[in-house]
């Protein structure tokens, strides 16, 4: 069996995740969802959905097998209990590939790096763009489109 870890923070889910997820399931057999704990988010601002909830949304869909919330204290210590064959990382991770590849192969974990390229140009594959739009489009308003009771 050919397992296939994708990784990521998965706040409001939108289509550039569900191309990723898919793709990175393309890639092998069984496509494992590594959920980024809260406390673990330091390159981008903190998640607006809490993880047990993004975790689920994640396992919810369809090309995921399974979805784990990352470790609190050590990102390789799920990679090191699955094994995978392959990691893919999405267009816009931060991750240096051939500074993963060596603090994997450090582990004695071999696994083929495959980064996931972009879903075309829609403009609302983006979290933080999605939280722009609905700021722009709605805020400021009472959650009746602006009219009062």
């Amino acid at each position: 069996m050919k397992r296939v870890i994708a990784t990521g923070t998965f706040d409001i889910l939108h289509p550039g995740h569900l191309y990723y997820l898919e793709q990175s399931k393309t890639l092998g057999d069984e496509l494992t969802v590594i959920v980024a704990r809260e406390a673990n988010v330091k390159h981008k601002p903190q998640p607006i959905i809490p993880e047990e909830q993004r975790r689920r949304m994640v396992a919810a869909l369809r090309c995921v097998d399974h979805a784990i919330l990352g470790d609190k204290t050590d990102m390789f210590r799920p990679i090191e209990k699955i094994r995978p064959a392959i990691i893919t990382i999405g267009f816009n991770q931060h991750f240096d590939e051939a500074s993963l590849r060596q603090q994997l192969t450090s582990r004695g974990l071999f696994a083929e790096i495959v980064r996931i390229g972009k879903y075309g140009d829609d403009e609302l594959c983006s979290s933080r763009l999605v939280v722009q739009r609905i700021v722009e489009k709605r805020g400021g308003q009472d959650g009746t489109g602006g009219q009062q009771g």
